[in-house]
């Protein structure tokens, strides 16, 4: 029960000191007269994707590979399948030409290069099977190529990532920064501490509690902007949200996680790995199929009902 207690009290300073990060790097980015452009596509998208960051650096520091692995894929299937699940049923999804024919195709890319470089045993009869160093720098040039086609993008379109910073003092600006990571340092620690003792203490695999519990909590911040967004009828930023949040958490997550040390394939993951690009391709036959370019309702509600029989899936085999 402390390690529960411990696990859960982690979320609160991770996600706390993620938004001060984001709210003040921004500020501060702003006063140095860096563009809005380059303050939204960077600073904005590592501050949402910063919670998996911090918990799967503690992870391969610890040599978790079932936790690393676990975060990242339950994050993604969280990402779409219970993000946009939650919105479209909330207001149909429009997606835009960009983001059905780039963005998206990108996403469902990143997942097939994660089952790729993963399964050395099946691909090259090499054992044992690991997202390798090497695979980790491949991830993060892919991430470099992402960020840079955002950035054309931007300038050639409308773009208010960073609407709404906060006009504040430099010395202010610094000092909330080394808050927020120092909280985000605290809580991903405890978490991954906490996540380690209570797999062994109760017979559950690392890949499962990294599958959920803390794959859902990291995902928790994408999950309000997008409730929000949707509420607000502002489709655009969920669907934004939760497939920049996808290729944010392969391409520079796991690559981080591999470069620090290479994630060991596991029993299962390739289950969790073929669900996730299960899922991108079923999002891909969504946005083209119906009236125009839009997950409705009822897609909304199937990508729920997928994601509740995967969870119970878990639990059963």
């Amino acid at each position: 029960m402390l390690y529960l207690l411990l696990l859960a009290a982690g979320f609160l300073p991770m996600i706390y000191g993620a938004g001060m990060l984001v709210d003040n790097a921004s500020s501060l980015a702003k006063r140095l007269n860096i563009p809005d452009i380059v303050i939204g596509l960077t600073i904005v998208g590592f501050g949402t994707s910063s919670p998996e960051i911090v918990v799967n650096i503690f992870g391969s520091v610890a040599k978790s590979s079932d936790l690393v692995l676990g975060n990242i894929i339950g994050s993604n299937l969280f990402n779409t399948l219970v993000i946009l699940g939650v919105t479209a049923v909330i207001c149909p999804i429009v997606v835009k030409k960009n983001t059905a024919w780039k963005e998206i195709p990108l996403s469902f890319l990143a997942a097939v290069v994660v089952i790729t470089v993963a399964n050395d045993a099946i691909l090259d009869g090499n054992i044992p099977s690991v997202i390798s160093h090497i695979d980790g720098i491949l991830m993060l040039l892919f991430f470099i190529i992402f960020i840079v086609y955002n950035i054309n993008l931007a300038q050639t379109e409308l773009f208010a990532g960073s609407a709404g910073i906060k006009d504040q003092a430099p010395w202010k600006s610094v000092l909330l920064i080394v808050a927020g990571l120092v909280l985000l340092v605290a809580g991903g620690r405890l978490i991954v501490f906490a996540a380690i003792k209570v797999a062994s203490m109760i017979g559950m695999s690392e890949r499962i509690i990294g599958l959920t519990v803390v794959s859902i909590g990291t995902s928790l911040p994408e999950l309000v902007t997008s409730i929000v967004a949707a509420m607000k009828k502002n489709t655009d930023i969920a669907i934004g949200n939760a497939i920049g949040s996808n290729i944010y958490n392969i391409f520079l997550v796991l690559g981080i996680s591999a470069v620090i040390n290479p994630v060991a394939l596991q029993v299962g993951s390739d289950m969790d790995m073929l669900f996730n690009i299960g899922a991108g391709l079923l999002l891909f036959i969504f946005v083209f199929t119906g009236k125009g370019r839009t997950i409705n309702r009822i897609e909304g509600s199937l990508f729920l009902l997928i994601y509740a029989v995967y969870i119970s899936l878990l639990i059963v085999i």
